[in-house]
């Protein structure tokens, strides 16, 4: 519904944000320990509805490892610098020493390396060796190059994901990939994105993924909205894509899961979240924050080392505890950046729901 009218002749619709919502606990409590924070994604149970972002500064083979044996799931860049460097950890110890426009040139000097294909089935291979679920994020130009490799090393989910990805991107000058088509070939899960309206949502939807990312320049090292001016508010995304969730459900009969990505500082943002129509999350600065963090205390995304246009931002994040800490605790402070998996059970607990499909239907209010 338009509410908001910009000047003659342009208007708005209202948009909320994580600080203006809460959420409403019912009648009813229930004990922290019948929670389960269980879900699942076509074959695949996990414990906890938590994705580690595909991010250099998140996601290492160890961190993807320790990701999955606490019961969430960790997603690799197979375009990052794990992708490119044999000795990854050493060049990102020699970053955490740098400082301003040097860490970012040296940043883009180390992606002009070439994606080793080998590297690839190598760093795959130990998640897997690991006994844990494997999961590896290309984007849709490198989509048709690597997703054969990932494949071929058995990955469990497949991730196609850039700062806008679309069901139709229109060349004329390369052909461009047919999600549709590239998706339905493939035997493996796909979640596709990012997306921020009920419109693209619904069509990501329609080309046969498992899932669709929902977010567009909403993390802490993203700075698409202030370059590009384009950016849609987490919670109302996150609520557009539930709807078209729905409308998807009732065309097909398909549930399509929608992950929100991005934009969630703390452990009520992720409880708003869920609520809000998410079936799980990927999370980027609250586990950049970690001590076992390959980014030293540095955070910064894929697009902030395009080489024509950067759109992100190298930020400094406080290490707060180890990844076991961040995601089950103890908390040691109010600031809901530690136990995120208690804090979560804590907020369904109170509201009086024991699944996460369940705590979808809360009710929440707004400032």
């Amino acid at each position: 519904m338009t509410d908001i009218t910009i000047g003659l002749g342009k208007a708005a619709r209202r948009a909320a944000s994580f600080d203006r919502i809460a959420i409403v606990p019912s009648r009813r409590t229930r004990d922290p320990e019948d929670v389960d924070l269980s879900w699942k994604i076509d074959a695949y149970r996990f414990d906890l509805p938590f994705m580690a972002s595909a991010m250099d500064s998140v996601t290492s083979p160890a961190t993807a490892i320790e990701m999955g044996r606490l019961g969430g799931v960790g997603v690799l860049d197979l375009e990052g610098i794990w992708a490119r460097h044999g000795d990854a950890d050493a060049k990102l110890a020699e970053l955490a020493d740098m400082r301003g426009p040097e860490a970012m040139i040296r940043l883009r000097e180390l992606h002009s390396t070439p994606v080793d294909h080998d590297l690839i089935t190598e760093r795959l291979g130990e998640i897997k060796s690991a006994g844990v679920r494997c999961a590896a994020r290309v984007s849709p130009r490198m989509a048709v190059e690597l997703t054969p490799v990932a494949v071929a090393a058995d990955i469990d989910l497949l991730v196609i994901h850039s700062l806008v990805t679309s069901a139709e991107h229109v060349s004329s000058t390369t052909e461009p990939l047919n999600l549709k088509t590239f998706i339905r070939s493939l035997d493996v899960p796909v979640l596709a994105g990012g997306c921020a309206s009920h419109r693209s949502a619904l069509h990501l939807m329609r080309t046969g993924a498992a899932g669709v990312l929902v977010g567009i320049g909403t993390g802490a090292s993203c700075a698409s909205s202030n370059v590009l001016g384009v950016g849609v508010p987490q919670p109302t995304a996150i609520a557009d894509a539930r709807a078209a969730r729905a409308r998807h459900l009732d065309e097909t009969g398909v549930y399509c899961h929608v992950i929100a990505d991005g934009g969630m500082c703390n452990s009520g943002d992720i409880a708003k979240a869920i609520v809000l129509g998410a079936d799980a999350v990927m999370l980027g600065a609250p586990l950049a924050a970690s001590t076992d963090a390959p980014g030293r205390g540095w955070h910064w995304g894929p697009s902030s080392v395009h080489p024509t246009l950067p759109r992100g931002a190298r930020v400094a994040v406080d290490p707060v505890g180890s990844l076991a800490e961040i995601i089950n605790g103890p908390a040691h402070d109010n600031s809901g950046s530690l136990n995120l998996a208690g804090a979560l059970r804590k907020a369904m607990a109170i509201c009086g729901y024991t699944d996460l499909k369940a705590f979808q239907t809360a009710e929440m209010v707004g400032q």
